[in-house]
């Protein structure tokens, strides 16, 4: 692991901190592929049941890094650089593990869709999010595919078209996030988050989010298909076979 990502594991609880703050947690090359170890690294850890993602100083991430972006001008490099952005987003829904964002001060562009690309995210109440690439000439064409995933289609194209900042309790109603609470009371109610779901069958779990990250994006008829086979698997781990006994010998 690189200095950009620290990694600490509590118990059932790994934690990765982006830790750039002075240039607010860019998601430049380096830190991107930081993450990407520190994710495969987490989740390789049979202990670990769930990744808080998390960010030093008062930024949670301000996006790619611009300087990158315009140190070239060509289309090949620019390419490779969205590619690891695309892979590093979509290894989150991949993990094995539920990933919880806790998002502090701003998450724009990139770092709204790395807060979109969780499972679960909860932010401070003065927290705010935007992806605002429009406003540089820019539209978040590759944010707006998480973006879009988590809110309403009219939500995301707004953001995307105007470029204007949402508060967190926005942000909580349109769904990007789970909710907001006083900066004080974040890490707390994310522990608290991160040790019920820890507490669950593991396997369930791993199951569960596979399946859920299949279906939603399929029509009804395949989608269901999908389900009814992960809840046959589901029935077959041991973990169910013992909770439905201790619930029927109640």
């Amino acid at each position: 692991m690189q200095h950009s990502v620290l990694m600490a594991i509590h118990g059932p609880v790994a934690r990765l901190t982006l830790n750039d703050p002075e240039r607010a947690n860019v998601l430049s090359r380096a830190m991107m592929s930081d993450l990407a170890a520190g994710l495969e690294a987490a989740a390789r850890q049979e202990s670990v049941r769930v990744i808080v993602l998390a960010a030093a100083g008062k930024i949670f991430c301000a996006g790619h890094d611009l300087s990158e972006l315009r140190a070239s001008n060509d289309p090949a490099a620019h390419q490779a650089l969205f590619d690891q952005c695309s892979a590093l987003m979509m290894a989150i829904g991949a993990c094995r593990v539920p990933v919880i964002a806790n998002v502090q001060g701003a998450a724009v562009a990139a770092g709204c869709q790395l807060a979109a690309s969780c499972d679960l995210a909860y932010a401070a109440e003065d927290a705010r999010f935007a992806v605002s690439g429009i406003n540089l000439g820019l539209f978040c064409s590759t944010p707006g595919v998480a973006l879009g995933r988590a809110v309403g289609r009219k939500a995301a194209s707004e953001m995307l078209l105007t470029g204007r900042f949402i508060s967190a309790d926005e942000a909580a109603m349109l769904g990007l996030i789970n909710r907001s609470a006083p900066a004080a009371d974040l890490d707390r109610i994310v522990d608290e988050v991160a040790a019920l779901i820890a507490a669950k069958a593991p396997d369930a779990v791993a199951l569960g989010k596979a399946t859920w990250r299949r279906q939603i994006e399929a029509p009804a008829a395949e989608a269901y298909a999908i389900a009814s086979q992960a809840m046959v698997e589901n029935l077959g781990l041991e973990s169910a076979r013992n909770g439905i006994d201790a619930f029927l010998k109640r």
